[in-house]
């Protein structure tokens, strides 16, 4: 005889991955604090001991849960633009709004997460980093390079850094607001200092200087 489905599960779906889109919606809709077996065995209409006949522990079905939770609010948020399409600063611009979209609803999920360094060190062995917007940002810069709309000394993955930074800091001042500035600068403010830099174009300094900078 074949074991009794849960009510929750789909056709086809197996309970291991039921548990981890329990947890992920879980995650999506409460955080990621306090967050218990019990709780995700009843929210997914299992026994409690279930879990641990799939995963090795609850830390690695929150892992799982929380990798999800990246990739499908990753998909959710839509499209990010193609290279050599568009012009620059509305390419960055949709970039740089992406990543805060991202930050928003990722952020408060990592941060719930401070003192349970086992989910984070899981996620951390579970996470191949491919495909996440980061990636897809520097992959975005280095494409624009080759076609020549960027200079050939531009630093992409530095300005990656630099931007990924700035979605950071605006989030998290907005999640604690002791740790950052008030009024963060426009997401237009910050792709015109990538494009053009800071400093007057005839200083004599070296053309490897700025980070990302558009051919003239």
């Amino acid at each position: 005889m074949s074991p009794r489905r849960a009510a929750a599960q789909r056709d086809g779906q197996s309970l291991h991955d039921l548990l981890v889109e329990t947890a992920r919606k879980m995650i999506a809709t409460h955080g990621t604090t306090g967050m218990t077996v019990r709780e995700i065995a009843r929210m997914a209409g299992v026994a409690d001991g279930v879990l641990y006949n799939h995963f090795s522990d609850k830390e690695e079905l929150v892992a799982r849960a929380l990798l999800e939770h990246v990739r499908t609010t990753e998909a959710e948020l839509g499209e990010l633009p193609v290279a050599g399409e568009g012009t620059l600063e509305g390419n960055l611009r949709r970039h740089l709004e992406f990543g805060l979209a991202l930050h928003k609803v990722l952020v408060p999920a990592f941060t719930g997460l401070v003192g349970q360094p086992k989910v984070l060190q899981r996620f951390a062995e579970i996470n191949e980093r491919s495909g996440y917007w980061r990636e897809r940002l520097v992959a975005y810069l280095e494409q624009e390079r080759a076609l020549g709309r960027l200079r050939p000394e531009s630093e992409v993955d530095a300005t990656a850094v630099l931007l990924v930074g700035y979605c950071h800091a605006s989030v998290m001042a907005a999640v604690f607001p002791h740790t950052g500035p008030l009024d963060p600068p426009t997401v237009d403010a910050v792709v015109h200092a990538a494009l053009h830099g800071i400093a007057p174009a005839d200083t004599g300094s070296s053309p490897a200087e700025p980070g990302v900078v558009a051919q003239a």
